[in-house]
C-alpha cells in the first residue's frame, strides 16, 4: 500500500514539475524557545520566511531548487507546516553517518537527488488556506492533500489545559504521515510550536525542532 500511493505521488509530482519547468521556458516536544509575535504579516508565505533569518534558511535553499514548490508558496492558497533549520540539520546529519558509516561521501540539501527531495519537501505544503479552527472542527482531526503530488497527510488540533480548565490552553496541532494507513501506530507525526500566522496567500504552522525532516524517510530516500 505504502510503495502503491508513493509511485502514484510520485508519478503527479513528476508531471508537475514537467509542467512548471515547461511553462517557464515559455515564460517530539512541542516546545522550542521560539515565540510567535507576528500573527498577520503583511508579505507572502516565502517573504515570511525570509524575514525570519536564523530559523528558515534550510527551507529557503531548498524551495531555490524547486521554483514550483516556491511559486505555490508565492502565488497560491495553501498552508506550510514549515520545518527549521534544526530539522534539517538532523537528517543531513544521520543521513551522512550512515553513508560514512558505508564508505560514502556526504549528500548535502544542495546536492541530494532533486525528485526524492521535491517528494519530501511537498509533504510539509497543503492544498488549502486553512486555520486551526478547521482542524477542531472533528476530534479526529482530518485529512489533507499536498501540493503537486496530492499525497494524503493528517492534522489533529489538540488544546492543552491552562487554569484548571480541561482543553482551555493553547491549541497545538498534529501534522502525520499516514503512510496509507488507517491505523495510528503506523503514522509518523510531529507537532507544531506556533500555529496561524496568515500572510497574504498562507497559512504557516512552524514545527517542532525536534521533527526530523522527510518523516524518517531521509536517508531511506537519498542513501542510494
Amino acid at each position: 500500500m505504502k510503495k502503491k500511493l508513493y509511485k502514484h505521488s510520485l508519478l503527479l509530482l513528476i508531471a508537475v514539475m514537467g509542467i512548471y519547468l515547461s511553462a517557464c521556458k515559455k515564460n517530539d516536544s512541542p516546545y522550542y524557545d521560539y515565540t510567535n509575535t507576528v500573527q498577520t504579516y503583511k508579505g507572502t508565505a516565502v517573504d515570511y520566511l525570509k524575514s525570519k533569518p536564523n530559523t528558515f534558511d534550510s527551507l529557503l535553499l531548498v524551495l531555490d531548487r524547486f521554483p514550483f514548490l516556491k511559486d505555490s508558496l508565492t502565488n497560491q492558497k495553501v498552508t506550510l507546516f514549515a520545518p527549521v533549520n534544526e530539522n534539517f540539520a538532523a537528517s543531513v546529519k544521520y543521513l551522512n553517518q550512515t553513508r560514512k558509516a558505508e564508505g560514502k561521501g556526504p549528500i548535502y540539501l544542495s546536492t541530494a537527488d532533486p525528485l526524492e527531495l521535491a517528494f519530501m519537501l511537498s509533504k510539509y505544503i497543503i492544498r488549502g488556506n486553512l486555520t486551526s479552527a478547521t482542524y477542531a472542527s472533528t476530534i479526529d482531526g482530518i485529512s489533507v492533500t499536498t501540493v503537486a503530488s496530492n499525497y494524503p497527510m493528517h492534522v489533529k488540533a489538540l488544546q492543552a489545559n491552562a487554569s484548571g480548565f480541561i482543553g482551555g490552553g493553547a491549541t497545538t496541532l498534529e501534522y502525520s504521515d499516514m503512510y496509507g494507513s488507517t491505523i495510528r501506530l503506523n503514522w509518523v507525526t510531529t507537532n507544531t510550536n506556533a500555529i496561524n500566522i496568515k500572510t497574504n496567500n498562507a497559512t504557516i504552522n512552524i514545527l517542532t525542532p525536534l521533527h526530523n525532516f522527510g518523516f524518517d524517510e531521509f536517508t531511506y530516500r537519498l542513501d542510494q
